[in-house]
């Protein structure tokens, strides 16, 4: 429940939320449209995180170390935002019709709850996770991952907000997995 405090400035995150994803849907970008899609479609039950994750772990050592850190944090992101977070807020997808985003845009809509957004939760855990263990990946897997989270907001199937609180929480995972498997 709000207090009659807090109200004034949820309605105001929600209308900012709101009038960026507008922004965002009305901005012509043709050239990005394809690659925004494509990429959203392969960060789907972080394949792309996945895939880097196994082929960091052919090298052994400390490297495979950082792909098993990186994947128990996909897991525990996954969850909270998934199993938590969605069941929590319930928070529904944006209307991408009516803020007239692009048809070239569009991937398949989740059924699901939009905040916080599982893609960004996900990304960033594995990157955070991973760079941390390899800080010469830190900077890479970061940019990947901020990038599968906007491409969430250009194909018009979450809010910012949506996609920043996923990364705080992909943060926050690979935080908890890291202080636990010390």
């Amino acid at each position: 429940m709000r207090s009659p405090m807090t109200e004034p400035i949820v309605l105001d995150l929600a209308a900012l939320d709101r009038a960026v994803y507008g922004a965002i849907a009305i901005t012509p970008t043709p050239s990005l449209d394809g690659a925004m899609r494509r990429l959203s479609h392969a960060a789907n039950h972080s394949k792309i995180s996945f895939a880097l994750a196994g082929l960091l772990a052919l090298r052994g050592g400390r490297t495979r170390r950082a792909a098993l850190l990186g994947v128990a944090a996909i897991g525990v992101a996954s969850a909270a935002a998934n199993l938590l977070g969605k069941n929590l807020v319930r928070r529904e997808r944006p209307d991408r019709l009516g803020a007239l985003v692009p048809e070239a845009r569009h991937v398949r809509m989740p059924t699901s709850a939009s905040f916080p957004s599982g893609h960004s939760a996900s990304a960033f855990a594995f990157a955070v996770a991973v760079g941390a263990e390899l800080p010469r990946t830190a900077v890479p897997l970061s940019l990947l991952a901020a990038t599968v989270a906007y491409s969430r907001v250009h194909t018009g199937v979450h809010y910012p907000g949506d996609v920043m609180a996923g990364g705080l929480l992909g943060v926050a995972a690979a935080t908890a997995v890291r202080i636990t498997l010390a």
